[in-house]
């Protein structure tokens, strides 16, 4: 008896520990530190999208693409330096994550009120809640409480990521290593209802998808016409833009799943998520049939994202200079 009050003890503990460390993010975190953080954020990202239709997409893609490598640390907005090398030098960041320039506008106008306070972690996480409000889409309390990390992983970031040529089971498995799950992976994928994709991320799909020079079975002929147009060389014109959502290409709704049914997903990891046969297609077809349920799932798994393995408390620091650390 003594030995089982023992362990159930050391377990509540530990269950204690487990709560605490998640509980330190919090929407309150900067009430008293900076208050107007949300506004002076929106304030830029607004003016930002003045110039680039784009930035919103390019945020969250930021934010999407720090977390899944060591957690939501800012690890992605570090340049190259002694110790560093950078994660934008890796293959799914390389000439196609962007946005930092606006980061460092965001970063510039905190300093300039509330210095050495607001983490670039945390800027990434408000940045793309706002980039999603702005395009019409749903709100969520933002977690905030986030440090910067010291270091990058490059390696980590070209292994963890998902890229646009791998098949659901290693996209889902690359969410459950980070503790996401189906919903998780097809809510957020939702965020391509935004933004543009380069022909070399789907021009795989349009002219030799099996090796025998036949497209992807899984792509609406009619839309396979028009991508082929965009798209004319397999070879060729792969930096060339064309639109993640064909409908509605800048505004954030569900028509991404719509787009799916109809055999219109731009990328093979997004029309695999209704094609391929398992727990994705009911949960596309559940947020096609409701815009709404789609934008409560979305946010609840923004925070589920923006939970990943955050450095709180003493761990990290606050960086002045988001490319760089102190």
């Amino acid at each position: 008896m003594p030995s089982f009050f023992v362990k159930t003890a050391i377990l509540f503990a530990c269950l204690l520990f487990s709560r605490s460390s998640t509980a330190q993010l919090s929407g309150t975190f900067y009430d008293s530190t900076c208050p107007n953080v949300s506004n002076i954020v929106r304030g830029v990202v607004e003016q930002a999208a003045q110039n680039d239709v784009r930035i919103g997409a390019k945020l969250i893609r930021l934010h999407f693409h720090d977390c899944f490598v060591d957690g939501c640390d800012g690890s992605i907005l570090l340049d190259n330096a002694d110790g560093i090398e950078s994660e934008k030098d890796a293959g799914p960041n390389s000439g196609s994550a962007d946005g930092y320039s606006v980061v460092d506008d965001i970063k510039s106008a905190l300093e300039n009120v509330c210095p050495g306070v607001v983490s670039c972690a945390d800027i990434l996480a408000i940045s793309s809640q706002i980039s999603v409000s702005l395009a019409g889409g749903p709100t969520w309390e933002v977690q905030f409480g986030r440090r910067d990390s010291r270091t990058a992983n490059r390696n980590g970031a070209n292994s963890a990521l998902p890229n646009p040529l791998e098949s659901l089971d290693e996209i889902t498995a690359k969410f459950s290593a980070v503790g996401l799950d189906s919903t998780d992976l097809v809510a957020l994928s939702g965020a391509h209802t935004f933004g543009r994709a380069r022909c070399s991320a789907f021009s795989h799909r349009l002219y030799n998808f099996d090796g025998a020079e036949n497209p992807d079975p899984s792509l609406d002929t009619t839309y396979l016409e028009t991508l082929r147009q965009t798209c004319p060389n397999q070879d060729g014109n792969g930096n060339t833009l064309t639109n993640l959502d064909r409908s509605t290409p800048d505004g954030f709704d569900n028509n991404y799943f719509t787009n799916l049914q109809n055999k219109q997903g731009l990328l093979q990891t997004d029309q695999e998520l209704f094609s391929t046969a398992g727990a994705t297609v009911d949960i596309v077809n559940r947020f096609a049939n409701s815009q709404s349920d789609f934008f409560d799932s979305f946010g609840q798994s923004m925070i589920n994202m923006g939970n990943i393995s955050p450095l709180t408390g003493n761990n990290g620091e606050i960086r002045m200079d988001c490319k760089r650390v102190n």
